[in-house]
């Protein structure tokens, strides 16, 4: 068997044939056709009034902050097992971030961590749907408005996961996606910001393009922006995804089904979860082992490689990485967030690309179980 990849898309020739006519027709008058299309179908399918493509998450996140008006002196708080991206922006826009722990089943923040973190000069929040599971969103908004907080929905990780019927994405001021190679739908690189304030839109939209007002034609900055654009190729690839929204995500779980046949019943194994009233998309399917099995993430992450399983490490604790080693907010998490130290150490990432099968989800079971029963 061939090497298996952790994750990769699902590309169809819908997607080759739109990316095609973007090479051949997407420049003068039509440059923007693709960017439109993409924008309104994203919004349209989260149900909400206003979607700004952009090349990653981490810029959205970024644009969220500075239209929100956050920086120097302000905290955010943000959740503490995620991808640095989560938490990087804070730091250019020179607030400090506030790390959150999170939920033993869910993964994600919990509403009680959140506001154990809230001080006076808390300004915004950055919940992450991660791995496609979601957190208690009513909570975390009724505690965000009592306090005045504005909420920035990280579901880089959660397209087509859902709270309750509403989709994440859809629960902040505003909520930010990541189109990496690795995620449900991809645009090779990419990402998109997502409200229903037109203050926001219009905010985010002036400060993506050097602080120029949308329709300026003389080129007359009015601050100094960034350029944060994505090209009309990757928007007519996202735009071929979206209209596949559906199909991708319905793959996803059906790569979630096999592995929770084989692993389901299988003493001291946890997988994702997925509560009542939760739709989790499954971006990745995670195992967080026993410690009795006497294995962390990364003696098993060799051996599953060795074996021709590529797989992922559970994010560790923002808290514990060197980048944020010498932070006073990063040594008070290690003390206070017990599920995140507790947790992370045991968890890995299994393949779950598009083009997994059956047959493949025993192999990488098999391994795995074998890895745990040498130790």
């Amino acid at each position: 068997m061939n090497k298996i990849p952790v994750s990769g898309p699902w590309i169809t020739q819908k997607e080759i044939d739109y990316v095609a006519d973007a090479a051949a027709n997407a420049w003068y008058e039509n440059a923007n056709m693709y960017h439109e299309r993409f924008e309104k179908a994203f919004a349209e399918y989260l149900d909400v009034k206003y979607a700004v493509t952009l090349p990653s998450c981490t810029s959205a996140i970024h644009l969220s902050l500075l239209a929100l008006g956050v920086g120097i002196g302000d905290e955010v708080i943000v959740s503490d097992v995620t991808w640095i991206a989560s938490a990087a922006p804070i730091i250019y826009v020179g607030a400090t971030p506030v790390f959150a722990d999170m939920d033993k089943r869910t993964w994600c923040m919990t509403a009680e961590s959140f506001e154990a973190c809230i001080t006076p000069r808390t300004k915004a929040v950055i919940p992450v749907d991660l791995y496609g599971g979601m957190p208690d969103w009513n909570r975390i908004l009724e505690i965000a408005g009592r306090h005045n907080i504005a909420v920035i929905e990280d579901a880089a990780e959660a397209l087509g996961s859902e709270y309750k019927g509403k989709k994440a994405g859809a629960f902040g001021d505003t909520g930010t996606f990541s189109f990496h190679g690795s995620k449900t739908m991809t645009t090779g690189e990419g990402g998109m910001l997502v409200t229903d304030k037109k203050a926001l839109f219009d905010r985010v939209l002036f400060l993506r393009d050097h602080g120029r007002k949308p329709g300026d034609i003389m080129f007359c900055n009015d601050e100094v922006g960034y350029k944060y654009k994505m090209s009309s190729m990757q928007a007519a690839l996202g735009l071929a995804q979206i209209e596949r929204a559906d199909k991708l995500v319905d793959r996803k779980r059906k790569i979630f089904d096999w592995y929770e046949k084989e692993l389901g019943g299988l003493n001291g194994i946890t997988l994702n979860y997925e509560p009542e009233g939760i739709k989790n998309s499954y971006w990745m399917v995670s195992a967080i082992l026993d410690p009795k099995f006497g294995i962390k993430k990364g003696a098993l992450f060799h051996k599953m490689n060795a074996q021709g399983i590529s797989c992922r490490p559970f994010f560790s604790p923002l808290s514990a990485i060197p980048a944020f080693n010498e932070a006073k907010e990063a040594r008070k998490a290690r003390e206070k967030n017990i599920n995140s130290y507790k947790i992370s150490p045991y968890g890995l990432n299994l393949p779950c690309g598009m083009n997994m099968d059956e047959k493949k989800v025993r192999y990488v079971c098999k391994v795995l179980r074998e890895s745990c029963k040498k130790n």
